[in-house]
């Protein structure tokens, strides 16, 4: 029987509940990395989950992106959040 890189109860959701979130993890991964502490199979799973990470994160701000431009009828204006 083939075994698993990672057990069902440890593994992440494949879609981040919110854009927040995905942030917060790849934020978080990006740190477990960066320790240089990882076995080799664990930091290649993490810069894979990374990746879809941060493909979900760009997706969402283009979606956002899209929106606003709809909302100001195709023109993308400058917005200064406070």
């Amino acid at each position: 029987m083939p075994r698993s890189a990672a057990t069902p109860s440890s593994s992440p959701p494949a879609v981040p509940p919110s854009y927040e979130s995905a942030l917060t993890e790849l934020d978080t991964l990006v740190q477990q990395m960066e320790t240089g502490q990882m076995p080799l199979d664990q930091l290649l799973a993490a810069y894979r989950r990374g990746a879809e990470l941060l493909d979900y994160c760009r997706s969402r701000l283009r979606s956002v992106e899209d929106q606003v431009k709809v909302l100001e009828d195709g023109q993308l204006k400058n917005w200064s959040g406070a």
